[in-house]
């Protein structure tokens, strides 16, 4: 049997659902209120509040498909398997059963609904950490493989401890918080290759499809691992991984996933894919990066030179700089977003809804990019030329990247295919001159992570309820909605849906009225509801689309009214004194506002 894409997401979440799972829709790639990453990078960033003990509407057990994007393997991007964008099946537990159900689960799925073969697959488990933990090896989840018939040999211990987070341990994400080891399932992927006796997790040849992250312990502020009260289950399984592995595929780049995309560069290119080894890696690099960006834009993030947009950036001149090397025609990339659109907008409406602003942004950034690219290939070569191979200046690099438009990373892959270095270390110095640049944007090594629960950020988080009211009130906008925020502990940033420039009175206007809320005392009251009953009731909510059939609404007194997973203050007395620090733009159609609470 050939299986497709929607067929595997379709057999996934009929099988939790028969498992007594409510199914999730996707979240958006742009988390709300994580401001510890810069993407929705796994399917349990919006779940937190909810793996940290907030009950869930839809119950304590859930599943989805969620689409992600991870950056920190982009330097791998161009062989089989690895992908920027990608999609996440996971099955959660809140609470509810733990490692023996959810083992269970995992091997009924691969072995029964897939029909893998037994003796194809192979198991890692937490080794245990001696050292800094003191928590045991994971011997539970060796006995449940064991007995549902994996052999001893193809199951295998990591010792990669607890400290930083490696060989089957998660989190916690943050200083504190749960964390667990992890049970993760491998494949063999050759067909020509027979499968060995013992599993060996550093050959290549197996390759990770899905992982169980068993939440046990709490780490405190102490750095003391205590086991939890409410122990979770946290799942990941890749779709792409996945469908490759089920059709017998060893490239994913040759499943529907990739493939439409892929022979429209063929075609683009006149080139063949796998027939040259450079050039196959060239199309597959072109062909991953373009639908990450093509799902970034459809969220409305424009290219730039910090954050997301920074990003979004990288990604699109990445694939033109290996267009380039394939001699590909002008506007390719957005050739290439129609394919990405057609193949997945009947999953994702914001494809469709946003179909416009992806092929304008797209293509005014191949414009630009292309209008500088020769030459600045040009003055990349003259200053190799006068390096005579040893290093590339900090202050070359950064007039490459200011006057050429080349990120840093394009700038270093270059520098390395001529066996040179690049001193990024003045690089940053040149540029912390001018402006600041995240610089895990920069690396693309942002982790998994948590926002954080802190009473300061709970108190942002139920006065950015009182500012999206107010904003309403004072520019007489009833239909303006939130398209952003980003909440830390020392201010939240709130972007919105409005076409220019605040004026003073009107900031000020606004902050009077969240600050006469505030003193009112207002209560904070939540209410459980179907979507259709809180729509009924007036809750504001755009990012409805990410919760079930069930969701909270939040009221603040008789003034505010959202649908919202929380963390939320008791009453409005607790927030002290509301603060604007900065109101601008962020994109087209979109203002921010920086506040805070003194």
């Amino acid at each position: 049997m050939q299986w497709t894409r929607k067929e595997l997401i379709k057999a996934y979440l009929d099988f939790f659902k028969s498992k007594k799972h409510a199914i999730l829709p996707s979240a958006p790639l742009v988390p709300e209120n994580d401001p510890t990453v810069l993407f929705t990078t796994a399917g349990m960033h919006p779940l937190v509040p909810f793996l940290l003990g907030q009950p869930h509407p839809l119950g304590e057990r859930l599943a989805d498909v969620q689409k992600c994007l991870r950056t920190q393997d982009i330097e791998s991007v161009g062989d089989t398997y690895h992908h920027t964008f990608f999609e996440m099946l996971g099955n959660w537990s809140l609470g509810d059963y733990f490692k023996k159900e959810a083992i269970e689960f995992s091997s009924e799925f691969l072995t029964k609904i897939l029909k893998i073969p037994i003796e194809r697959m192979g198991i890692t488990i937490f080794g245990g950490d001696k050292d800094y933990s003191k928590i045991p090896k994971d011997d539970e989840a060796a006995k449940i493989w064991l007995s549902l018939g994996i052999k001893e040999e193809k199951i295998a211990y990591m010792e990669g401890g607890v400290k930083d987070s490696k060989d089957n341990w998660w989190g916690p994400a943050g200083l504190t918080g749960p964390c667990g080891p992890s049970t993760e399932m491998f494949y063999w992927k050759p067909n020509n290759i027979p499968v060995p006796k013992k599993f060996d997790p550093k050959d290549e040849n197996w390759v990770e499809i899905w992982n169980d992250v068993l939440m046990q312990y709490v780490k405190n502020d102490k750095g003391d691992y205590n086991l939890a009260k409410q122990k979770n289950i946290d799942t990941g399984m890749g779709v792409e991984r996945t469908l490759s592995m089920l059709n017998s595929l060893e490239d994913d780049y040759l499943s529907e996933c990739f493939l439409p995309i892929i022979q429209e560069i063929e075609k683009l290119s006149r080139k063949k894919y796998g027939k040259n080894k450079e050039e196959t890696r060239a199309m597959r690099i072109i062909a991953d990066h373009l639908k990450a960006a093509v799902f970034i834009l459809s969220e409305k993030v424009m290219p730039s030179n910090t954050e997301r947009g920074y990003v979004l950036r990288r990604l699109i001149r990445r694939a033109i700089r290996y267009g380039k090397t394939l001699m590909m025609q002008n506007n390719f990339t957005k050739k290439l977003a129609e394919i990405v659109i057609s193949m997945y907008q009947d999953d994702y409406k914001e494809l469709k809804d946003n179909k416009k602003f992806i092929f304008e942004e797209i293509e005014k950034e191949e414009n630009r990019f292309r209008e500088t690219l020769a030459s600045g290939l040009r003055f990349f070569n003259k200053i190799a030329e006068e390096s005579k191979g040893n290093e590339i200046s900090g202050k070359d690099a950064f007039l490459l990247y200011q006057s050429y438009g080349f990120p840093l990373e394009l700038t270093k892959e270059i520098a390395k295919e001529k066996e040179i270095n690049v001193d990024e270390k003045s690089f940053n110095e040149e540029y912390q001159k001018h402006r600041e640049l995240s610089r895990t944007a920069s690396a693309g090594k942002f982790k998994s992570g948590l926002a954080d629960n802190t009473e300061a950020t709970t108190k942002l988080h139920t006065a950015t309820h009182l500012l999206n009211q107010a904003l309403r009130i004072v520019l007489n906008k009833p239909n303006l909605h939130q398209a952003g925020s980003n909440i830390t502990g020392e201010r939240t940033r709130f972007d919105f849906t409005f076409d220019r420039k605040l004026t003073s009175e009107e900031i000020k206007a606004v902050e009077d009225l969240v600050n006469q809320k505030i003193k009112e005392k207002l209560p904070v009251r939540r209410e459980e509801m179907t979507i259709e009953q809180a729509k009924k009731a007036g809750a504001m909510g755009v990012f409805e689309h990410k919760y079930g059939e069930k969701v909270f609404v939040y009221s603040i007194g008789d003034f505010s009214k959202e649908i919202c997973a929380g963390p939320h203050a008791k009453n409005t007395r607790e927030l002290g004194h509301f603060k604007i620090i900065k109101e601008e733009a962020s994109s087209a159609g979109v203002r921010r506002i920086k506040a805070i609470l003194e």
